[in-house]
């Protein structure tokens, strides 16, 4: 049932984004934890999987950290393709953030996949699927670690905000917070 519900979801993403290199969800459908990211990177595109780059590797030794298992999680972005900038003086293509547009654009399968793989908690990874999620302007500064609900149409979810693998990457003095953080991730999981 959830499988055929993810197909036809995907189909439909893939038809209204039809000129774009998509990136969709990936893993457990019956899985207690779903992961959303922002969008993909060049890597992530290239190899058809969400967080193999190096933001996925710093990603998958804090899973591992807490004994939580890639294979055992579904991960996924807000939006499903890469947004990209060009370097004006190298021609280079490199990530930009989404706008607001792009945001707004899949907001709507976004929760559908939410709601179908009905996870026991949704982690956000970073600012803008946490804002995605809320509709607020909501800062992952302020508020990581910290289990949220939030309703999507008629259902609620627990919601824990994470910095994004990649923070740790640019800002190294968040690598104890966010370690923190995933094993109060690790101890919410195990007693649900």
């Amino acid at each position: 049932m959830k499988s055929q519900r993810i197909k036809k979801l995907n189909e439909e993403i893939i038809e209204s984004f039809s000129q774009e290199k998509l990136l969709l969800g990936h893993g457990r459908l019956d899985s207690k934890l779903m992961l959303i990211g922002e969008a993909p990177g060049a890597r992530e595109i290239e190899l058809r999987q969400p967080f193999v780059g190096q933001a996925g590797r710093h990603l998958d030794k804090f899973l591992e950290a807490v004994d939580i298992g890639r294979k055992d999680v579904y991960i996924t972005n807000v939006v499903k393709y890469r947004p990209i900038k060009e370097n004006k003086k190298t021609g280079r293509l490199s990530n930009r953030t989404p706008t607001k547009e792009e945001i707004d654009n899949f907001k709507g399968y976004l929760y559908e996949e939410v709601i179908i793989v009905n996870p026991k908690i949704v982690v956000t990874l970073g600012n803008i699927p946490l804002q995605a999620l809320f509709n607020e302007n909501l800062k992952i500064g302020e508020i990581h670690g910290a289990l949220m609900k939030v309703q999507l149409w008629d259902r609620w979810y627990k919601v824990f905000p994470l910095y994004h693998p990649a923070a740790v990457i640019y800002r190294p003095e968040l690598r104890e917070v966010y370690l923190e953080d995933l094993f109060a991730l690790k101890e919410i999981v195990d007693n649900i």
